[in-house]
């Protein structure tokens, strides 16, 4: 197994997902879908351009990190065993999410709150335990404690190259689709869970099932083994989808628009899912030093962007222009900025060993 290679290559899909997300909250404060902590809603029809964005980016981005979670959580396992991993984990994982609960949460949201004069600052530090994008590392913490579980009552899965045939990436797809529509009948999609935070459970199927392939694609080399094509294949799948699938859900109603909604979402994250998985690995499987200073602070990012955005966002009230326009200047200000904040805050004392 080429370990040097295969982890180049989804370390730098890592840096591809991070600098997503932050494209991703940006759409949100200057689109027409106000789920972040500061927003700017589109006064015109660039903002719809924004919203495509942020639904294509709902459909795959968080079920591909929680695949590559997954696929580095055997190997972690088989180093330390799972009592040894799970105190790794609650350090490496658990501790960020405290800090964002008690210190960053209440600076990103408190201008949103006390602006609207309704809650004290301690009122809304008491009652309001959202954990924003942070909700990924809970979720996170759940699936490799239960992983944890059952490695310490189960040999692992013996570690054996296999092909990733054509016909187990439909079947997965096709019960995945099933997976989420039966689980929307219980869920319904615009439901939110504010103790844990997830703004999307309606996924849960998703992120459970991308974890889970994950830890078998580690097992049996699917990673190393994804032929070269499978890149364009997946991108015109992807690209297929939404017209086949997605234009008919939204002119359909009832279990047909949700069936189709959730064929549409399967195929198109298992599809650009692939499809990236391939391309990097062929084409961006090295590192330099730039590329593992941007892997190294990936995850400190994703911890400190809000802060960064709603900071952003604020000193840019100023600017009057198209939606797209205001995002695309926020976008260039702060994926540099979020990266430079992130080496400041692993430099502190102890920070590496966390982050």
């Amino acid at each position: 197994m080429e370990t040097r290679t295969r982890l180049y290559a989804v370390d730098n899909l890592r840096i591809l997902l991070t600098a997503l997300v932050v494209a991703h909250h940006v759409a949100l404060t200057y689109g027409n879908i106000p789920l972040w902590y500061y927003s700017e809603p589109a006064k015109d029809p660039t903002g719809i351009a924004l919203d495509v964005l942020v639904v294509a980016d709902q459909a795959f981005f968080m079920g591909f990190f929680f695949l590559i979670s997954g696929f580095f959580t055997p190997g972690s396992i088989d180093r330390k065993g799972p009592r040894v991993f799970v105190r790794d984990r609650l350090v490496r994982l658990g501790i960020p999410l405290l800090v964002y609960l008690l210190l960053l949460r209440p600076l990103a949201g408190i201008g949103g709150v006390l602006g609207r004069g309704e809650l004290s600052f301690w009122e809304y530090y008491l009652i309001s335990w959202d954990p924003g994008p942070m909700w990924f590392v809970e979720v996170l913490i759940v699936f490799a404690l239960a992983y944890a579980a059952w490695r310490a009552v189960r040999a692992p899965l013996d570690e054996r190259s296999a092909p990733l045939r054509l016909k187990w990436i439909v079947l997965f797809t096709l019960g995945l689709a099933v997976a989420t529509f039966a689980w929307r009948l219980l869920v319904p999609t615009n439901t939110y869970w504010p103790v844990i935070g997830l703004p999307t459970p309606s996924f849960l199927p998703q992120y459970a099932a991308m974890f889970v392939l994950g830890c078998v694609a580690f097992r049996r080399g699917w990673f190393e083994t994804l032929p070269e094509r499978a890149s364009a294949l997946g991108f015109t799948v992807a690209g297929a989808s939404v017209p086949v699938l997605l234009v008919p859900s939204l002119v359909t109603t009832g279990a047909l628009s949700s069936g189709l909604t959730a064929l549409w979402e399967s195929v198109f994250a298992v599809s650009l899912i692939l499809a990236f998985s391939a391309y990097f690995r062929k084409r961006h499987n090295t590192q330099g030093p730039r590329g593992r200073f941007l892997s190294e602070h990936a995850f400190t990012v994703f911890i400190i962007h809000p802060l960064v955005l709603v900071g952003l966002g604020h000193a840019l009230q100023w600017l009057d222009t198209l939606a797209i326009v205001k995002f695309a200047v926020m976008l260039a200000l702060a994926l540099p900025l979020c990266w430079w904040l992130a080496y400041l805050v692993r430099s502190l004392p102890g920070a590496k060993r966390v982050l």
